[in-house]
């Protein structure tokens, strides 16, 4: 049996209009206008950078979803750290899976709300494409390099969209829809909020997700106890991570059907900030996480500062030489980084 492309329908090679496709948008359109709500974000018209033709079989949203599951980014996340690095263990989370699971979940919420889902998908699938190797250590020494060499900064959010607008398709990027773009871009804490509902509920699905699995993760390496939880934040939530969440989701989607916006009851949202202020001082940022950011900071810092020097070593030539060597350590993969690391300090055998 042959190879089959499955992000079919890319710009340019459409496939022929058929009676089917020629009726897919005007059908979607109307049935969209009975069942999505008024606040929802349509899917259409496709607002895209580059102008295209749609796709006669997907909606743009959902044709943004197969450009991003089927980019070399996404395939990455599979070897990127979440919270533990190189876990020995099979169940601990990557990138990849927790990029799943906040997708998972942000579509439940959009459906209850009767948001529009390709578009949360898309979000979901793309908010993570610009992390660097090693997870938020990775990101903060990749930011502190950055800074101290040429004056400038790095936030994954920012590269996620640099990814999908630049770096895919060998420098053409996957020109998608503006809502796509702009969630992604805005999905961190540390951005403006999104220009949708849809947008909104990825970034809140976001922290939700990270700090429930996070803690389960935890949990399993022994970094911390069931009885080192905050009693409170327990109380309110609930006593397991998919207890915690059902109880999140039920909270926000119940708030925002009332308030027409994305929000959390004080309750629920005061729970969820004390369980992330918890994890920042004993997982994020605690003891085990500092010994080994002291081993990332010397990779990512070795890698960084080699290459700024010998920009031959990476692939491409030319142009702005903070640019490249961002762009080609953020996208390794935490093995593909430490084989580089090792590639540059580690003495190779004598041949006998």
């Amino acid at each position: 049996m042959g190879t089959t492309n499955l992000s079919f329908g890319q710009a340019g090679h459409e496939h022929p209009d058929g009676p089917v496709a020629r009726a897919f948008a005007e059908r979607i359109r109307a049935l969209e206008a009975v069942t999505l709500s008024a606040a929802a974000t349509p899917s259409y018209p496709a607002n895209r950078q580059r102008s295209e033709p749609d796709c006669g079989l997907r909606t743009p949203f959902q044709r943004d979803r197969d450009r991003i599951v089927h980019s070399k980014s996404f395939r990455r996340l599979m070897h990127k750290t979440q919270v533990f690095v190189a876990p020995e263990g099979d169940h601990y989370r990557t990138r990849l899976t927790h990029t799943l699971e906040v997708t998972g979940v942000s579509r439940t919420v959009a459906r209850a709300l009767r948001l529009n889902e390709d578009l949360v998908e898309a979000i979901g699938l793309g908010h993570d494409l610009g992390h660097p190797p090693f997870g938020h250590l990775g990101e903060d020494v990749l930011d502190r390099c950055l800074t101290e060499r040429f004056g400038l900064a790095f936030r994954h959010h920012e590269h996620s969209l640099r990814v999908v607008d630049h770096l895919e398709r060998d420098g053409q990027g996957l020109n998608l829809c503006e809502p796509v773009r702009d969630g992604i871009l805005n999905h961190s804490g540390r951005a403006p909020q999104p220009a949708t509902l849809e947008g909104k509920i990825v970034r809140l699905l976001d922290r939700v997700a990270y700090i429930n699995h996070d803690i389960d993760d935890a949990l399993r390496a022994g970094v911390i106890a069931e009885s080192d939880l905050p009693a409170g934040a327990i109380a309110t939530l609930g006593d397991t991570g998919p207890h915690r969440i059902d109880t999140l989701i039920h909270d926000l989607v119940e708030r925002s059907e009332v308030a027409g916006d994305i929000v959390q009851g004080e309750a629920a949202a005061a729970a969820m900030d004390e369980l992330r202020t918890f994890m920042f001082e004993h997982v994020y940022l605690g003891p085990e996480a500092r010994r080994e950011h002291a081993k990332i900071e010397t990779v990512i810092r070795t890698l960084f500062d080699y290459y700024c020097e010998h920009p031959e070593a990476m692939p491409g030539s030319g142009g702005d030489i903070a640019r490249r060597v961002t762009d080609y350590i953020a996208g390794m993969t935490d093995r593909y980084c430490i084989r580089m690391f090792e590639a540059l300090s580690v003495p190779v055998a004598f041949a006998p």
